[in-house]
């Protein structure tokens, strides 16, 4: 499978990288700053700021996946501006499959949630209203878009192994969502590339 990655330097982003290629697929990086990934072992590196080499980079691939977001609470619209420019790349050369990654807190509250979880969710979302509000604005875009995309929606992140044993809830946000590792995040978002169920939706995971 040919695949692209954006934000290939993230954390969730490596862990993309390395299990696409581990499973045998070709992969073309899309990054900020190409430094740590040179030579490194995908089989191209783009610039994000190359808007023709981004274009090059998206067309007739099986996918392509992006880990792009803020790294720290100020968003700035980062999601949703490079989610944009990552959409008008692929509407451009055709390309329809997408996944990206959001957050919890963007999909729906579980109705059964234990009221823990709901003031704690309540509390992490108003320290971090800006990023939610990029995120959720990230997939509006997605959603007005041309492409067969999935919002890949984890709890809180950590840097724990993949186990590839989480819970997922396609439209909706498991029970309980606490934690998940990136690893386990790159798992899934390779694993629903060829799910038809997810297109268009909004994916919780957790474990």
């Amino acid at each position: 499978m040919r695949i692209t990655v954006f934000g290939a330097t993230g954390g969730v982003g490596q862990e993309i990288v390395g299990q696409a290629l581990a499973a045998g697929h070709e992969v073309t990086a899309v990054v900020r700053d190409p430094g740590p990934l040179e030579g490194a072992g995908p089989h191209g590196v783009v610039r994000l700021d190359d808007e023709a080499a981004v274009r090059a980079a998206v067309a007739g691939r099986d996918a392509v996946l992006s880990g792009l977001g803020s790294r720290g609470r100020k968003a700035n619209g980062v999601a949703e501006r490079l989610t944009g420019r990552i959409v008008s790349a692929m509407e451009a050369e055709g390309a329809r499959r997408l996944l990206v990654v959001s957050a919890v807190p963007v999909g729906p509250e579980p109705a059964d949630d234990p009221l823990v979880d709901r003031l704690t969710r309540r509390a992490i979302g108003a320290v971090l209203a800006e990023l939610y509000a990029d995120l959720a604005r990230m997939e509006a875009v997605l959603a007005d878009s041309a492409t067969d995309w999935t919002a890949v929606r984890p709890p809180r992140l950590t840097d724990g192994p993949r186990t590839g044993v989480y819970r997922k809830v396609v439209g909706g946000t498991p029970r309980s969502s606490r934690t998940v590792s990136r690893a386990d995040v790159a798992h899934a978002m390779l694993a629903l590339i060829d799910d038809p169920a997810a297109v268009k939706q909004g994916v919780g995971i957790a474990y």
